[in-house]
């Protein structure tokens, strides 16, 4: 019996007995009055037996006939072999008119003792978070792409960063993609406004953390790579920086999206506004409206944030090492600063210096964190974009190198060849040797060190010649030598658990 048809017998029997009317059985068992009185007479002519469902070891209506059954088994079997469940179902519905559905295909399937070709994994566990206790503790920064201008005007992304403890709204920029250029305005909008936070909570964007998996040595030992143009940023502000794992992670700002999907849309297209100069302008007076409508009390009344540097212009901006060409000037595509003389006239040519792009266009040159130069912006409509970013100057510097060396290898191995083409007594091999003169004696070195004098005559004996100096034999390759296991150059670096670890020799 099933565990629903358990308490069947125990009340049909006082039923029977008189201790139950029919109607008490009835309501026991949901079921109506008339059901129960045929369960009776089922339990008289057959017993316990005769509660059993009826349908019970009968081979169902729907079933699939045997025919359709073995077709679909050969088709698993031999030219749908490793299709997963739901492709197989579509070609069997659309090439072969086979009606079946993809929970039938996989009883086939799991008949068969196949495993399924991607085993489905478990939901993982998500816990709620709390909020940050104090306003500037936690900021969530993203951006989103939509249709903010309907068909009015162009497409646009919106900046924006947003309080954990209190759902306030920092700051907003439109753009007309996400790029560094407004993650960098907002923040700068709110260091100014607010103060600098304390942590930063946005998602795995390249913009503000590395996803290569490149790593020089210096990396390796450090345990960490080098941070993008925003990383450098943080650090200098001494704000933190979290990657969130999923959008759920970041959903306070997630949900401000779609709040603004919805009233800001709506309040510029009331007011006519199509352009991102003119958005962005009417941000401002959004926000003071906003703000108070949608913000909460943070649990803790003290702030968290900090004061902004005074240099905070010259923090927001791309930083990159030149070398002062000989002329004292430093470049970057399509742009060049001219370094004035220093103390005394000195020049600065050859010199390793750091040269600052600000989000205005300005440029900065320092050596040595001292100021040399600054060159006003080209523009109002200058946008601050990464020239070439940490990763890809290091891997180009490496690839030079690797150049480098490939030549200077041509350039030896082409030099040996010379070497032995003009001398070749250089290259010693089989049973000659380079003959010896031993006083009036030419003698030969053989196989295993024996010796063969040859007494000279006057037909054996050389001319006498202005002696060449001697050319040196170039040092033989070196063995290839495969290093053991446990050899530091066998040994890689993990970049998730920060420790070496041996590769398979």
């Amino acid at each position: 019996m099933s565990r629903k048809e358990v308490p069947r017998a125990g009340l049909v029997k006082a039923a029977l007995a008189g201790k139950i009317t029919n109607q008490e059985g009835a309501r026991a068992l949901r079921l109506s009055v008339r059901q129960f009185k045929r369960l009776k007479a089922r339990f008289r002519a057959d017993g316990a037996r005769g509660l059993l469902h009826r349908s019970r070891g009968r081979v169902s209506r729907r079933r699939l006939p045997s025919e359709v059954r073995k077709q679909v088994v050969r088709l698993l079997t031999t030219i749908y072999e490793g299709f997963n469940d739901v492709h197989l179902t579509e070609k069997l519905q659309e090439r072969h008119a086979l009606p079946i559905s993809r929970a039938s295909v996989r009883r086939l399937r799991l008949a068969l003792g196949r495993p399924a070709r991607r085993r489905r994994r478990a939901p993982q566990h998500r816990s709620r978070r709390e909020r940050a206790l104090a306003m500037g503790q936690l900021v969530q920064l993203d951006a989103s792409p939509f249709a903010w201008f309907e068909d009015r005007g162009p497409a646009a992304t919106l900046h924006g960063l947003i309080d954990d403890a209190t759902s306030t709204p920092l700051a907003l920029w439109f753009r007309p993609t996400e790029d560094l250029h407004g993650y960098l305005t907002v923040l700068g909008h709110t260091c100014r406004a607010y103060g600098c936070p304390v942590t930063l909570y946005g998602d795995r964007a390249s913009i503000f953390q590395r996803n290569d998996q490149h790593w020089s040595l210096g990396e390796q030992l450090r345990g960490e790579q080098d941070p993008t143009h925003f990383g450098r940023v943080l650090q200098d502000l001494g704000i933190g920086f979290i990657a969130a794992q999923s959008p759920q992670a970041k959903g306070r700002i997630e949900r401000l999206w779609g709040t603004l999907q919805d009233r800001l849309v709506s309040e510029l297209r009331a007011r006519g506004i199509s352009t991102i100069a003119a958005a962005n302008a009417f941000l401002p007076e959004f926000l003071a409206d906003f703000i108070p409508r949608f913000m909460r009390e943070a649990t803790a009344p003290q702030l968290a944030w900090r004061p902004a540097p005074r240099d905070l212009d010259r923090v927001l901006s791309c930083r990159y090492e030149r070398t002062v060409a000989r002329d004292n000037t430093v470049h970057l595509p399509d742009r060049w600063v001219q370094i004035p003389p220093g103390p005394g006239g000195r020049s600065y040519a050859g010199c390793r210096v750091e040269l600052r792009e600000l989000l205005d266009g300005r440029l900065m040159v320092f050596y040595q964190n001292v100021l040399l130069t600054t060159q006003p912006s080209p523009g109002l409509d200058f946008v601050l974009r990464p020239r070439r970013s940490t990763g890809e100057a290091r891997r180009h510097r490496e690839q030079q190198q690797r150049r480098r060396t490939r030549a200077l290898t041509r350039a030896l191995a082409a030099l040996a060849t010379v070497a032995r083409t003009s001398h070749p007594r250089i290259a010693l091999s089989g049973l000659t040797s380079a003959p010896q003169r031993l006083g009036g004696a030419t003698r030969h070195v053989q196989p295993g060190g024996r010796y063969l004098s040859i007494p000279q005559t006057a037909e054996n004996r050389p001319a006498r010649s202005t002696p060449s100096p001697p050319v040196p034999a170039p040092a033989p390759p070196p063995s290839p030598r495969t290093p053991s296991p446990t050899h530091p150059w066998r040994r890689s670096f993990s970049r998730n658990g920060r420790k070496p670890k041996l590769t398979k020799g």
